[in-house]
């Protein structure tokens, strides 16, 4: 079965625990709604939620399953290999891989559930050392930068300008394998014009989508990730320049092929939303 190709604005996190949850998640305009199995879950409970997730997937239709993202347990974890064989033959279109550090750890995924898109997390220095290799491993649908782990790691805040540098490794990693990457979720709920902000600055960056771990953060990042109507009609207007014209200006901006890229990607980016 050859998958889609992954397009993700918003991937919105809810609890593994909480089966009641999952239709109101599905219910916003998340791209992608991912059900937490690690961090969101207490150990005394992972067995249940385990448990649910499985049934809950197996009810799916086609169209909902294709939503559907499970963030496991490291797969070096006891926990993280009964996810797995919870989830073999009834696998989500996406499985988030929680402090991804070799190549190896997808293989591991893949092995386990088969065609299965793998959204690494690169959550430690470790990993971030391992990204390029990461990026491009076969199986790995897009990147994720896990932010808070690698906050607590190297001993920074979680504000942009301390993890700047990382968030630019990870763009060139991500681009260099051609992979869509996923920005670490804003965790201040209330405050939407921060995040608003915040996702704008890292679309600058070359970020494709960030998380969310509440159902309000979800439009203002769709908002961010996607392209206005003024930009889908000015994309429109200088790839028909190059079109018709090759080389040129239009209204003072020099067109030529890097240019028409950035502009076929907007066009792409507005055929997904």
């Amino acid at each position: 079965m050859t998958r889609p190709p992954f397009a993700c604005r918003s991937l919105l996190f809810v609890p593994g625990a909480r089966p009641d949850r999952f239709a109101k998640a599905l219910a916003t305009a998340a791209d992608i709604v991912c059900i937490d199995l690690e961090d969101a879950v207490l150990p005394d409970q992972k067995a249940a939620a385990r448990e649910a997730v499985s049934s809950y997937l197996a009810g799916l239709d086609a169209a909902t399953a294709r939503r559907m993202a499970v963030r496991i347990n490291g797969v070096t974890t006891l926990e993280g290999l009964k996810d797995l064989a919870a989830l073999a033959g009834r696998a989500p279109a996406t499985v988030l891989l929680p402090k991804t550090e070799t190549p190896r750890d997808i293989e591991i995924v893949t092995a386990a559930l088969g065609d299965v898109g793998v959204l690494p997390l690169v959550e430690t220095v470790r990993g971030l050392r391992a990204a390029d290799e990461i990026a491009a491993a076969p199986g790995t649908t897009a990147l994720m930068f896990g932010g808070a782990d690698f906050a607590a790691e190297i001993g920074a805040t979680m504000d942009f300008e301390p993890l700047l540098a990382i968030r630019q490794a990870l763009v060139l990693a991500a681009a260099g394998a051609q992979r869509p990457l996923i920005d670490v979720p804003h965790v201040r709920i209330k405050e939407l014009d921060h995040l608003a902000t915040e996702a704008a600055r890292v679309a600058t960056l070359g970020f494709t989508g960030k998380a969310a771990i509440h159902p309000t953060q979800v439009d203002p990042i769709n908002a961010a990730f996607s392209p206005s109507a003024a930009e889908v009609e000015r994309a429109r207007a200088v790839i028909e320049t190059f079109r018709t014209k090759g080389v040129a200006q239009l209204d003072g901006e020099f067109v030529e092929g890097p240019i028409v890229r950035r502009y076929e990607r907007i066009l792409a980016l507005a055929d997904h939303t």
